[in-house]
C-alpha cells in the first residue's frame, strides 16, 4: 500500500509525521534511546525485517534524526545514535508510552518505567506550559493562527477555522 507523503504540507505536525510517523520509527527511536544501538540487535529486538529496518535507519539518518558511526572496519559495521533532533523526540516518546500505559497497557503491566536522573524518582510525564509551568490538557488550550498558517493542503479547513471563519465545509 502506497503511503501519502506529507512533506509538502503546510503543517508542522504533518511534516513531523513525514519524518517519524510510520509504525516502526518510534520503536527504533525508543530502542536507540534505551541503548540498543547495533543493527542486528535492533532487528532482533523489534522483529522487523532487515530490509525495512535498513530503509528506516537510512531515512532517519538522511533527515538528521539519527547518526551512524562505524565500530568495526572489516567487515564495516555501524552503531546508531540519536542526534539532537532525535533526543528532542524522547520526551514525546515517553509521553506516548505513558498514554499507552493508560489506554493500551498489556495485561502484565507497563513494560518500561522511567526514572528522572536529577531526583532519582520514577515519574509520569506531564506536558506543561512553557510560560507558567502549569500542566495542560485539551480543554486548556486555544489554537490560534501562526505566521506560517495558510489554507493549503494539510491545513485548508484548519486555516479558515483559526482565522475566525468557523466554516467547516465538506
Amino acid at each position: 500500500m502506497e503511503r501519502t507523503s506529507f512533506a509538502e504540507m503546510r503543517c508542522s505536525l504533518a511534516r513531523a509525521l513525514e519524518l517519524v510517523g510510520d509504525w516502526w520509527t518510534p520503536l527504533v527511536l525508543r530502542d536507540l534511546f534505551i541503548g540498543v544501538k547495533r543493527f542486528d540487535a535492533l532487528a532482533e529486538d523489534l522483529g522487523v525485517s532487515r530490509n525495512l529496518l535498513t530503509r528506516r535507519l537510512k531515512a532517519l539518518e538522511d533527515h538528521g534524526v539519527i547518526q551512524r558511526r562505524a565500530y568495526q572496519e572489516r567487515p564495516r559495521r555501524y552503531e546508531y545514535g540519536l542526534t539532537e533532533a532525535g533526543r528532542d523526540l524522547v520526551p514525546i516518546l515517553i509521553a506516548l508510552t505513558a498514554w499507552g500505559d493508560r489506554w493500551a497497557q498489556p495485561e502484565q503491566g507497563a513494560p518500561i518505567l522511567f526514572r528522572h536522573k536529577a531526583c532519582g524518582c520514577g515519574f509520569q510525564p506531564r506536558i506543561v506550559c512553557s510560560a507558567c509551568g502549569k500542566p495542560f490538557g485539551a480543554d486548556d488550550v486555544t489554537p490560534m493562527p501562526g505566521p506560517g498558517g495558510a489554507a493549503l493542503p494539510g491545513t485548508k479547513v484548519v486555516a479558515r477555522l483559526l482565522a475566525g471563519s468557523g466554516q467547516m465545509g465538506e
